[in-house]
């Protein structure tokens, strides 16, 4: 199987994908350049079978500025070298439930990121396993407990939901806000949802810093600098990308969450980082590969594949 090592890329539909700047673009095209053969899916294509996970998917071609599906194809994990779980979120349970099925992966077949580790390591939950590296946090429904803890805080405080992405519903707001209360309301449903209430960083304006990690080593990173019209660092609201120097705080970070990435099968992953504090590790669909290579000179795609091949090869 190795000599074609055919790789399935459970994704988005791939007329929905930014091809000029999509890191699933750049590991597919990737793959392809090495002569693999390359199957695309959507997770509503996953099954099962007599206990084996399957998928309908679509070979892939690519041409010069789009992914093309072309023949159709019933296929077995076990026909498949790499399984790369790249849907984007939201994390919800139809999310949950394919990395039930990814689970039934054979033994031969590598799975990236590792799926019960992609359901332990929630992006904003998973950092606080590292509360010493971040921001001042409460996780809570309770509007009382977040208006009360707010207080506490010196500036501003963020609230967000727990299973944002993208910087949906990320608002900068401080206790003494007259709508303070009333976005509390809204983010936790009335006391139904958990939010995320986090000390406010002013660095934030220097940019929030992107560092992509191969199996638990920093390789790559980039600043996304906001907007004046926007607080967030997300480039599809304004931010703009700048490139940095890796401080000895970001370094420590880094070397303190890589083992635990590593032994999780977190095999690509990118972290945030604001000021000095760690406020985020994706583990579902990280992204930056696009901006980062330019700046760096650099191609992670092809990093990355290496390090999933030095897998596969330990497991076969």
């Amino acid at each position: 199987m190795l000599d074609r090592c055919p790789h399935l890329f459970v994704m988005d539909p791939l007329h929905r994908i930014q091809f000029e700047g999509d890191s699933t673009v750049k590991l597919i095209q990737e793959a392809k350049r090495r002569g693999f053969l390359v199957y695309s899916c959507t997770p509503d294509d996953l099954y099962v079978a007599n206990g084996m996970g399957r998928a309908k998917a679509s070979l892939v071609s690519v041409s010069k500025d789009r992914l093309i599906a072309e023949e159709s194809i019933d296929i077995g994990f076990d026909q498949v070298s790499v399984i790369w779980m790249r849907k984007d979120p939201p994390f919800n349970m139809d999310y949950v439930f394919a990395t039930y099925i990814l689970d039934l992966a054979p033994r031969g077949t590598l799975v990236l990121n590792r799926p019960d580790s992609i359901r332990n390591a929630n992006e904003k939950m998973f950092a606080l396993k590292w509360s010493e590296l971040g921001p001042n946090t409460l996780i809570t429904r309770s509007i009382q407990q977040a208006r009360d803890w707010a207080e506490e805080l010196p500036d501003k405080v963020v609230i967000k939901p727990w299973d944002g992405n993208g910087g949906r519903g990320v608002l900068v707001t401080h206790h003494r806000d007259s709508n303070f209360r009333s976005m509390l309301e809204l983010l936790t449903e009335n006391e139904e949802q958990h939010i995320v209430v986090q000390q406010y960083l002013p660095e934030i304006s220097k940019g929030d810093k992107r560092i992509i990690l191969i199996d638990g080593e920093a390789v790559g990173w980039m600043a996304r600098i906001p907007s004046e019209t926007d607080h967030r660092g997300n480039m599809h609201v304004g931010a703009t990308v700048e490139s940095f120097d890796l401080s000895d705080r970001d370094r420590h970070i880094c070397k303190s969450i890589g083992p635990t990435l590593r032994e999780m099968g977190l095999l690509f992953v990118g972290i945030d980082i604001i000021g000095d504090c760690l406020t985020e590790i994706n583990v579902t669909s990280p992204t930056g590969i696009c901006e980062i290579n330019p700046m760096m000179g650099l191609s992670i795609e092809k990093m990355i594949t290496d390090a999933a091949l030095v897998r596969l090869n330990q497991i076969q």
